[in-house]
């Protein structure tokens, strides 16, 4: 298994913008063949910084969803969605494996 960590800077003025985004992510990458762990989205502390996981069963999973998500129309249209509010900044993806008890 493989968890992919994205860590977002985003505009805190923007926050429901950010929020609308990132719940359409959630069932997509589902549909996908991943298992999406949420987004995790500012509370205490830095209020621009936003985290999501999710993860496939192997890296070779992820780059095929990477490959069909940049022919599929949910997907485009989350992205054309940030597009338009321009709520991210930037992001930062990470890989990890888990570590199970």
């Amino acid at each position: 298994m493989i968890t992919c960590h994205l860590r977002y800077v985003i505009d805190p003025y923007k926050l429901a913008e950010f929020e609308e985004y990132a719940r359409l992510w959630i069932p997509i990458v589902n549909r996908m063949g991943g298992d999406h762990h949420g987004y995790f989205l500012p509370s205490e502390g830095a209020n621009n910084i936003a985290v999501a996981l999710f993860s496939f069963p192997s890296l070779a999973a992820y780059e095929d969803y990477r490959t069909r998500m940049a022919v599929d129309p949910e997907c485009q249209a989350a992205f054309d969605l940030d597009k338009r509010n321009r709520s991210i900044i930037s992001y930062e993806r990470s890989f990890m494996r888990p570590v199970l008890g």
